[in-house]
């Protein structure tokens, strides 16, 4: 009995192909399964490329020790359920690892399956960015997954200037999430995908007119094709019988079309001028020896039915990097041995063979062994970042012509868009600043060189339809004239055709007036019909406030401005008392009391030790009187004898300077340079104030009165032309009038009768206003800017508006009153200058007083005692101090 059972033991191994024991520590066989979609060219490719790594694995037996490594392969053809079938018979037969599968659906489903079983599922095909290892930890992505091809499309996006993208692409997981990431890195760069259109996996040629019809209508030029090779050719092919493959439009495929110009040579000739301009993505491979003599060996294992592309590359070093992984994992000690599953103990198998999977005990040893390849393959190094991704992904830029293709340059994680290999500049660390990006030169859709602008009008067929302001007043600006063809004119027509000149491609134009032609039209309501799609822009004298952004978007100002107040002016009459008015009279009250407050103290002071200060009661009035107004003039012939008296006069003296110099300079302007006077002082009076204000009809002033400064309604007038508003201001109908400088400097230019007051608030800026996101916008500021930089904008100013106005007399004026607040100050410090010396002077006379005078001890009165000592007092302060 013991024989049988030891002969049973032994004939195990040999009685089931493919399989191994358990307690063998090195089997002749380990298993690796292969699940693709072997029509496609990718699965042609990788089969070919699979069964030339399982050859030379098991050639070389430094690799696996004479362990053969058997790879199965099984063909999902497009079916995910079918992919399940044969993942399942692969885990039946002890399958150690599976390479597969082609798309992010079948690895979706078959990747919870292989954590179950704990068998790697490596993919260099399913490139889903949200296949993550933390949901997968046996799903590895053995080539750069589609987070990297999308941030080499957005660099492109970037670096050519364009900032709206259509996305078209497959309706899956793969596609789906792919374009997501495109999104969310263009966002990063300022860009955006603009629109999207997702064709079905079955879609037919009708299917895609329709859609490509659509976009033929969007304004944007910039397509990003990610979906299958079939139905990428299948949209090329469309759009090129819809004439989308033409002048302006840019085509950017992403890896499909690479692979499909290296493995299938020639290209039908339809196929080749329907993507004749279009630029591609294809997976950079280092080159080297051994990944030239694959390439020449290729023709021998395909036997010229299709061409070697990176993938096929990637596909052998997958082989490798599984074959290098059960070699550490064996010389580790390992055991390829399998354990039934717990969890379908419980599971009816009447009809299904659940017994047969098993959980490959050695799996998790064997996935930290494929993470750890540190290896030189046919695509080049291979390592793994921490989180799974391999290390510095890499493409090459290809560019389809006429001849074939050409490479335009490289790009990189490391190094971002380069003409360099990324390997070089990988290696110096090379910054990715967008001074150093570089391309060579692409041709275009259309057979040009010239850089699409990436967007068109939205209708071809028909002009630009650009707004102009019909205006009745100052129609220096902005003004129409109706006719066969409607022609506009004016400064800021002018400024508009100089940019559009600047720019690098036809702006097809007809000028539209608003207005009814009796009153200046609502500019509101003006910049309102570009969100009603009556315009496609906006041109004229359009102020740039609040509430008009939040529907359209501006250009950089061409011309700044702000609110000014413009008010009625008198000549003044000629006055025997012009002499008082450079002081206000609280001024003048305050300059009369110090100068007889100056005159008193200095006369306390010097009165006791200075004869010119003494003499009969009534004298030292007269003399206070008479010395104070010497003081004005500096001709005082009392000279002062004391120090305090010195102080004091000093101090005052300097006053009298400050004071007399400002009288005479406010004096001299209001005798001879300005000769007019108004009410209102500026914006502030007028607010306080309760008088009526004018307004030109059709500007945001009236909103901008009432909103933001709280201007009640029925204090504002309407008024249309100048004339209106020289009317109005002389006859006393509006107090004043806002408007904006410009407005009010023409204004000016009648009869000097009115004038600027105070100073120019809520500045703004004239602008054209353009739909939100139109890519005029940023070419029109860019052509603006340009204007400014070379002077061709301030010729036009000269040109409109260099004309002389009103400059006989200031058009701006303050008050030249100079008022106590000015000057409370000084002030404030001859007083205490003066009340601190006659302090310090009484306290002194005091003292010298007591020491002179003791008070006597006799007793008497305290009341007549009192009186003789004051008495006593004030005749010691008249004596002559000798």
């Amino acid at each position: 009995m013991m024989h049988l059972v030891w002969a049973l033991w032994i004939s195990i191994p040999f009685l089931v192909i493919g399989t191994f024991s358990e307690g063998s520590t090195r089997p002749d066989i380990v298993n690796i399964g292969a699940i693709f979609s072997f029509s496609t060219i990718d699965g042609m490719v990788a089969k070919i490329a699979m069964k030339a790594a399982e050859e030379d694995v098991n050639s070389d037996p430094a690799v696996l020790g004479g362990t053969k490594l058997a790879i199965s392969m099984h063909d999902s053809n497009y079916s995910g359920f079918l992919g399940i079938l044969g993942a399942l018979r692969f885990m039946e037969a002890d399958t150690i690892a599976i390479i597969g599968a082609q798309s992010s659906v079948i690895a979706n489903l078959l990747s919870p399956l292989a954590n179950e079983l704990h068998v790697p599922l490596l993919s260099f095909t399913a490139l889903d960015p949200n296949l993550s290892p933390v949901q997968y930890p046996y799903f590895i992505q053995t080539a750069p997954n589609d987070t990297f091809q999308m941030a080499a499309i957005a660099n492109m996006v970037s670096y050519f200037g364009w900032r709206d993208v259509i996305a078209v692409y497959s309706d899956e997981d793969g596609a789906r999430n792919s374009i997501a990431a495109l999104g969310d890195i263009l966002a990063e760069r300022l860009c955006k995908i603009s629109y999207k259109t997702v064709l079905d996996l079955t879609a037919t040629r009708a299917d895609i007119v329709d859609e490509l019809v659509k976009l033929k209508k969007l304004e944007w030029r910039i397509i990003v094709v990610h979906t299958f090779s079939k139905t990428g050719l299948l949209v090329f092919d469309v759009a090129q019988h819809l004439g989308m493959i033409d002048r302006g439009y840019v085509w950017i495929a992403t890896s499909w079309l690479s692979a499909v110009l290296d493995s299938t040579s020639p290209l039908l000739p339809k196929t080749a001028d329907s993507i004749r301009g279009v630029l591609t993505l294809r997976p950079h491979t280092l080159d080297s020896r051994r990944k030239r003599d694959f390439m020449t060996r290729w023709s021998r294992l395909s036997n010229g039915f299709i061409g070697l592309n990176p993938y096929g590359l990637y596909a052998y070093d997958t082989v490798w990097m599984i074959a290098y992984a059960v070699k550490e994992f064996l010389d580790q000690g390992g055991t390829v041995s399998f354990s039934s599953i717990p969890k379908l103990s419980s599971v009816d198998g009447a009809t299904l063979n659940f017994s047969a999977l098993r959980i490959f005990n050695g799996g998790m040893q064997l996935l930290h062994n494929i993470l750890r390849t540190n290896m030189t393959g046919l695509t080049g190094p291979i390592r793994f970042n921490p989180d799974r991704s391999l290390m510095n992904p890499s493409y090459d830029i290809i560019n389809v012509n006429k001849m074939g293709s050409k490479q335009v340059g490289y790009w990189s994680s490391c190094s971002g868009l380069s003409t360099v290999p990324p390997e070089t500049l990988c290696a110096k660390r090379a910054n990715q600043s967008s001074t150093k990006q570089l391309l060579h030169g692409v041709v275009w859709p259309g057979e040009t060189l010239r850089k699409p602008r990436g967007w068109a009008f939205a209708k071809e067929s028909r002009q630009l339809r650009i707004g102009v302001p019909n205006r009745v007043s100052f129609k220096i600006f902005a003004s129409v004239e109706n006719g066969t063809n409607v022609t506009a004119q004016g400064y800021c027509i002018d400024v508009f055709l100089a940019a559009i000149k600047l720019l690098h491609y036809d702006v097809p134009h007809r000028f539209i007036p608003f207005g009814d032609g009796y009153k200046n039209p609502s500019y509101d309501q003006f910049v309102n019909m570009i969100n009603l799609d009556k315009f496609d822009a906006a041109v004229g004298d359009i102020t740039i406030v609040t509430n008009r952004i939040k529907g359209v978007d501006f250009t950089q100002p061409y011309m700044e401005t702000g609110l000014v107040v413009v008010v009625p002016v008198r000549k003044l009459k000629a006055s025997a008392w012009a002499f008082l008015r450079p002081f206000t009279p609280s001024l003048w009250c305050a300059t009369a009391i110090s100068l007889f407050l100056v005159g008193a103290v200095v006369c306390i002071l010097e009165y006791r030790m200075n004869d010119e200060f003494r003499g009969p009661r009534s004298k030292p009035f007269i003399t206070i009187l008479l010395f104070s107004l010497s003081t004005l003039i500096s001709t005082h012939r009392e000279a002062t004898v004391s120090a305090l008296g010195r102080t004091v006069l000093t101090i005052w003296l300097f006053v009298v300077l400050i004071l007399t110099s400002s009288y005479t300079a406010s004096l001299t302007s209001i005798l001879t340079v300005q000769k007019l006077t108004s009410p209102i002082a500026g914006i502030e009076s007028l607010i306080t104030s309760t008088e009526p204000i004018g307004f030109q009809v059709g500007s945001y002033v009236e909103n901008y009165l009432i909103k933001e400064l709280g201007i009640h309604k029925s204090r504002l007038r309407p008024l249309g032309s100048p004339e209106a508003y020289a009317s109005a201001l002389e006859s006393g109908k509006v107090a004043a009038v806002v408007d904006e400088r410009p407005y009010i400097e023409r204004f000016l230019a009648y009869p000097c009768k009115f004038s600027i007051v105070g100073e120019e608030f809520s500045r703004s800026g004239w602008g054209f206003a353009f739909p939100r996101d139109s890519p005029l916008t940023v070419d029109m500021t860019t052509a603006i800017l340009t204007l400014s930089e070379n002077k061709t904008l301030q010729e036009i100013h000269g040109k409109w508006l260099g004309k002389e106005v009103c400059t006989s007399e200031s058009s701006e004026i303050v008050s030249d009153q100079l008022n106590l607040e000015s000057f409370w100050r000084l002030f404030l410090i001859c007083g205490v200058a003066c009340f601190a010396s006659l302090f310090k002077y009484l306290c002194l006379k005091i003292w010298q007083f007591m020491r002179q005078f003791p008070q006597e001890s006799t007793p008497s009165s305290p009341g007549s005692s009192a009186s003789a000592r004051i008495r006593s007092f004030l005749s010691f302060m008249d004596e002559r101090e000798s």
